[in-house]
């Protein structure tokens, strides 16, 4: 039997805060852009490449002073930004925001391509550059991990009922997807195992694709796609970060998919701390 398998991921996309660019200086504004650009393509970086990667949300609480460095935690914890994880690109030279993308390419691709970051803030002055990437605490109190995957169902089944332009495609409206407790099941094992394990693929640690896994969970059907996210703690901001990705919102859309199933797992030794799987199929 041969199946046509199409996979996306998603790495956190924080909807807490969300500023205009407007609300920053024209260069700051161009190297949020540029970054965002970057990740959202596949990136050759050191010996492995990035897959696509959601947009970084500007969080003004991350906007520190360039030429005063200073203690990270300390800054943010003034700012209030209740942060788990942060990184700042300390650069001197760039005389613009192309210059300053350049040399992050160069030199701090890992870090901008790191899926567990979902925060960015940006500020210059003169040749000096500050970029911090930061992830938030988990906020929200979740319930049962395949009840939660039935809100994603729901709040998925709501976008299906709009036309949709997802990247370059576009979709009418099309019918509901059904609950699968065995798409549930295999949905639950892989967010267990990366959050677990602290990784982020659709390959597991077997080397498994999501329809290796659909078919040992007892599935059997000819097409299956999987949408993954890290780093997001309702169902709301995961599928909304999923419906602002091309890839992810053609697999909510596509019409040939009729079930799904989704979980979440979590655990705080992981990066991102909660990790999600939909695998969507049709029989």
């Amino acid at each position: 039997m041969r199946r046509h398998f199409t996979f996306t991921r998603l790495a956190g996309l924080s909807l807490s805060l969300i500023f205009s660019a407007s609300t920053l200086a024209s260069e700051e504004s161009q190297l949020v852009d540029s970054i965002n650009t970057y990740r959202s393509q596949a990136q050759p970086c050191g010996a492995q490449a990035s897959q696509e990667l959601p947009p970084l949300t500007l969080d003004t609480r991350l906007i520190l002073p360039a030429s005063a460095y200073g203690d990270l935690q300390d800054a943010l914890a003034r700012a209030a930004y209740p942060m788990v994880n942060v990184q700042a690109i300390n650069l001197t030279g760039p005389r613009d925001s192309d210059a300053a993308m350049k040399a992050v390419r160069e030199s701090f691709c890992k870090v901008v391509l790191d899926p567990q970051f979902i925060d960015i803030g940006v500020s210059h002055s003169g040749q000096d550059w500050r970029i911090v990437l930061a992830r938030p605490l988990l906020t929200s109190r979740l319930g049962d991990s395949q009840a939660e995957g039935q809100k994603v169902l729901e709040l998925i089944n709501s976008a299906r009922t709009q036309p949709r332009q997802c990247g370059t495609q576009a979709f009418t409206p099309t019918d509901p997807l059904t609950w699968n407790a065995t798409l549930a099941t295999a949905a639950q094992n892989h967010s267990r195992d990366m959050a677990n394990n602290n990784y982020f693929d659709h390959k597991d640690r077997t080397g498994g694709t999501p329809g290796d896994r659909a078919e040992l969970a007892g599935y059997s059907g000819q097409l299956i796609g999987e949408n993954i996210a890290a780093g997001l703690d309702t169902p709301r901001k995961v599928v909304d970060g999923w419906l602002a990705s091309p890839g992810h919102c053609a697999n909510i859309m596509n019409p040939d998919f009729r079930e799904l199933g989704a979980a979440y797992a979590t655990d705080p030794k992981s990066d991102a701390g909660i990790y999600w799987t939909a695998l969507l199929g049709s029989q």
